[in-house]
């Protein structure tokens, strides 16, 4: 059984960071559960180019406000406590916070390394073949 505490994960190899945001890592690759488990906040007023190009992720809104914008046709949808969108085709999309932190409860398969920040492109790298 794993039992993870967020509280205790702060300023940890499992808080990552970037403009406009942060997440802290609950599960990641080496726990072995074969997908990764994010807390991540937004930051308010933060607009964020994304697309991860190598991950399947699933974001379920737990406080705040925002909107995704899917780049493929432009279509904005709205988010708020209680929303779930998935990311289920690699799709490029823009995330901006517009009403408090937006607080995000991440699933990403295959599962991150847990060090991983966002590229030029908004993307994480390719998985590493290890246990790391």
């Amino acid at each position: 059984m794993l039992v993870v505490n967020a509280s205790e994960l702060n300023n940890t190899e499992r808080h990552a960071r970037g403009a406009g945001w942060e997440s802290l890592r609950m599960l990641v690759k080496r726990d072995g559960v074969g997908y990764s488990l994010n807390e991540t906040r937004v930051l308010e007023g933060a607009e964020l180019h994304l697309h991860y190009k190598h991950h399947y992720e699933a974001n379920y809104c737990i406080d705040g406000e925002g909107e995704v914008v899917d780049v493929s046709c432009g279509a904005v949808y709205p988010i708020r406590p209680g929303t779930l969108y998935v990311l289920d085709k690699h799709d490029q999309h823009i995330l901006r916070a517009t009403k408090g932190d937006l607080r995000l409860v991440c699933v990403f398969n295959p599962p991150l390394a847990g060090t991983e920040v966002h590229g030029p492109d908004g993307s994480y790298g390719p998985p590493a073949n290890d246990n790391t």
